[in-house]
């Protein structure tokens, strides 16, 4: 397979055949060498990848597929043709428009009206959560090691000054954090974890609107303490203990500026 096959003549930059071959692990070493220096450049390119792998990995968790080192067979599959690909892409496109026109109008009844707007952030988080805190390799993209280029880089991602909260009274150091696709806008988790190995993330992302209410979202064993100041929503979620999440969330409020003695 030759490069042209997946880049753009002009630019020589991968087009999206190439990144989503470069997602699926399907393109030779070099060429895989040559995405990764393109994606360094191109924010936009790298937020789709990124996009692209989280939807990935909330497929494979869903399905309860587990993450493996080595795998126990090899299963040889034909390769299916890019063209057929995008056809099937989008039926599916089509098929949640149609879903989106159908369901519109229930949404609010759905939702509980303004407030689902503003638990959907919240919804997102979790589902962040779920995804990334099982990864052992990969949980960050950018380490803590390198804590001052992740506070810029997502800041200037998100349009706002960010700063990272410390945890180290709970027992949780700081891993890393990444960049994820928000409703509105781009969003950031930073993740943490204690000796044992426990995980919590603090997901940040910009809000249309503002309020001073604090509420708890609940999936399975998971739990999601979210807020919302000056226009950005925060979400801390993790399995532990519902009075200590709650403690740590009030903490890690007043610290961002927020006002917890507000909170009923």
């Amino acid at each position: 397979m030759n490069n042209d096959e997946h880049t753009t003549g002009s630019a020589n930059a991968p087009d999206l055949r190439a990144l989503s071959a470069f997602v699926d692990s399907e393109l030779p070493e070099s060429e895989s060498a040559a995405v990764r220096e393109h994606l360094a450049r191109d924010p936009q390119a790298s937020a789709q990848v990124a996009s692209w792998r989280a939807q990935k990995a909330a497929l494979q968790a869903l399905c309860g597929a587990p993450e493996r080192e080595e795998p126990p067979f090899i299963v040889l599959r034909a390769r299916i043709p890019w063209w057929r690909r995008v056809a099937v892409a989008a039926c599916w496109l089509a098929v949640g428009a149609g879903l989106a026109l159908a369901l519109g109008p229930l949404v609010p009844r759905l939702t509980g009206g303004g407030n689902g707007d503003v638990m959907s952030f919240a919804r997102r988080a979790d589902i962040a959560y779920a995804v990334y805190t099982p990864e052992r390799r990969h949980p960050v993209e950018v380490a803590a090691a390198e804590e001052e280029h992740l506070i810029n880089w997502l800041s200037k991602r998100l349009n706002r000054h960010l700063s990272v909260p410390s945890l180290q009274e709970y027992g949780y150091t700081l891993v890393g954090g990444r960049l994820l696709p928000g409703e509105a806008g781009p969003a950031a988790q930073f993740m943490y974890e204690n000796q044992g190995g426990a995980r919590l993330t603090l997901y940040v992302t910009g809000i249309p609107k503002d309020e001073t209410a604090f509420r708890l979202f609940r999936d399975g064993n998971r739990r999601t303490f979210y807020w919302i100041n000056d226009h950005m929503g925060y979400a801390l979620s993790g399995p532990i203990e519902e009075d200590k999440l709650r403690s740590i969330a009030i903490e890690v409020c007043g610290e961002l500026g927020g006002r917890p003695e507000t909170w009923q």
